[in-house]
């Protein structure tokens, strides 16, 4: 009775087998044929996503956005180290089919006062039990940007109660002069 259900059993894998072989070697006929041609927008706005991500000083307290318009790429945002602003403007400058390259990417000021509240919104936004897998990752999904004592929330989040939850933190933290939330919900 074993032997039956073994060859049965070995039967049947080498049956799936042949059927899937000709869509391994030749490819799936659905898949072939007739698409779209690829948007050259499209995929410049993948790499210059992809290389603004993979930058190695990129984080929680900083912000990079971008648009792109033919060939021609416009990054803005906040940073706190001046080198960043450069870098990404250097990487974005190297990807194949950008032409030009504008760079509005604001520095923020160097202030001790600003440095403590960035930690402590950390603290207060992340450390609550609801948002700490917002903070996971290599790219954190929320990140906090303080300019002169203002800050501001920029992401995305899964719900609007995550959303309030994070402004409600926010503006928890002492010396803090004013909370913009400016998180999207997904």
């Amino acid at each position: 009775m074993k032997t039956n259900t073994r060859i049965t059993a070995f039967v049947m894998l080498f049956t799936g087998f042949l059927v899937a072989l000709p869509m391994f070697a030749f490819g799936d006929v659905r898949g072939s044929g007739w698409t779209d041609p690829p948007n050259p927008n499209m995929a410049i706005s993948h790499q210059v996503r992809h290389e603004l991500l993979m930058l190695p000083f990129y984080n929680v307290f900083d912000n990079l956005e971008y648009k792109v318009e033919g060939n021609k790429v416009e990054l803005r945002g906040q940073v706190v180290d001046p080198t960043l602003k450069s870098e990404a403007g250097n990487v974005v400058k190297d990807i194949k089919g950008v032409q030009s390259v504008t760079n509005k990417i604001q520095v923020l000021p160097l202030s001790p006062n600003d440095n403590r509240i960035r930690f402590a919104e950390y603290r207060a936004v992340f450390g609550h039990g609801g948002l700490y897998r917002y903070a996971m990752g290599a790219n954190p999904a929320i990140h906090i940007i303080v300019d002169n004592g203002d800050v501001t929330l920029v992401g995305v989040v899964s719900n609007k109660m995550d959303k309030e939850l994070a402004g409600i933190q926010a503006n928890s933290v002492p010396g803090v002069f004013s909370v913009t939330n400016n998180l999207h919900v997904a």
